[in-house]
């Protein structure tokens, strides 16, 4: 496949798999059709174009034309200077590595991640916290997110892939919303009464059963096994971590339990004292599953191989979808 296939492919399934709805992803793309538009032409020269196809600034081809043929990739959490001063180490003792493919983004995908975060007000709305709050809670959350990717050195693995000639892609919410509308399916199918119900079937995922052999499987750390699960929000996708005061909202809108990849301490106690359940699938492990479930979309009915590194461990779904 052609690195470009792969780069569309894997945005048009996160659109199809957006938690906000794909009419949603699309009046999005054309309000910023409309912002380009109405754009004097010195300031066009600075925006990002590709934003116009696709809705998901964290997600990028970081090096490379697009018209590379890719046979090999080398697939991990991360990929940054290590990564791809090993995939160079395995080029030179004959092992193909065509693509370098990161869920975490680098260069300018990640400089703009924050942009991303505008779609979590959309997805706490569908779960009926009303779009005002959710959209003024998330202004100052996204602002702040900014404010510390300013400083960061986001060029150095782009400029080390650069050098070495290795094309690079990474895509960050596509393949959050691939476990974001996994999960949220089949706990809608499932109907976990329990809050251990709820961790019994994470457990059960491939991805997550190979977490709690490294010792860092699902873990609830709000709520006890007992109580009731009540509604169930996935809260996965959109960037980073939202505004921790949002919990108050959720919580009045009639969520019980929040199945996350993490938390952090701040959100923690807000969470707790709105008596909220909340269950950590994992982080590393949730990235996988989203990848691999995007990769099985990707990959099928070709032969692309697939090497795993940076903590990324391949579960193929062939029967599934």
């Amino acid at each position: 496949m052609k690195l470009r296939d792969i780069y569309r492919k894997a945005i048009e399934t996160g659109m199809e798999n957006d938690p906000r709805g794909r009419d949603i992803v699309l009046k999005d793309l054309e309000r910023r059709k409309k912002d380009f538009d109405e754009l004097k032409p010195d300031e066009k020269g600075f925006f990002d174009q590709e934003s116009l196809q696709n809705p998901y600034s964290d997600s990028r081809i970081l090096y490379g034309t697009g018209d590379e043929e890719i046979k090999n990739i080398l697939v991990g959490i991360d990929i940054e200077v290590g990564e791809i001063l090993l995939a160079d180490s395995l080029r030179s003792k004959g092992r193909g590595v065509d693509l370098l493919l990161s869920h975490h983004p680098e260069g300018r995908a990640y400089a703009n991640l924050y942009t991303v975060m505008q779609m979590q007000s959309d997805i706490l709305n569908k779960f009926g916290v009303p779009i005002n709050i959710a959209e003024g809670l998330m202004d100052e959350r996204i602002k702040e997110v900014e404010r510390k990717l300013m400083p960061v050195n986001h060029t150095r693995a782009v400029d080390a892939a650069r050098l070495l000639g290795i094309p690079f892609l990474c895509l960050h919410t596509p393949s959050d919303n691939m476990v974001t509308s996994y999960l949220q399916r089949l706990f809608d199918e499932k109907k976990p009464y329990l809050v251990d119900d709820v961790l019994c079937i994470l457990k059960g995922i491939p991805e997550y059963k190979e977490a709690g052999f490294n010792g860092v499987g699902p873990k609830i750390i709000l709520g006890l096994k007992n109580r009731k699960a009540g509604k169930i929000f996935v809260d996965m996708t959109g960037g980073t971590e939202g505004a921790k005061e949002i919990f108050e909202s959720l919580a009045a809108s009639g969520v019980s339990t929040i199945v996350a990849m993490h938390l952090s301490e701040d959100h923690r106690k807000e969470a707790e004292k709105n008596h909220l359940n909340v269950v950590i699938a994992g982080h590393i492990s949730s990235d996988s599953l989203g990848l691999n479930l995007l990769l099985d979309k990707i990959t099928r009915g070709s032969s692309l191989e697939i090497l795993e590194c940076s903590g990324f461990k391949r579960f193929s779904r062939p029967n599934e979808g």
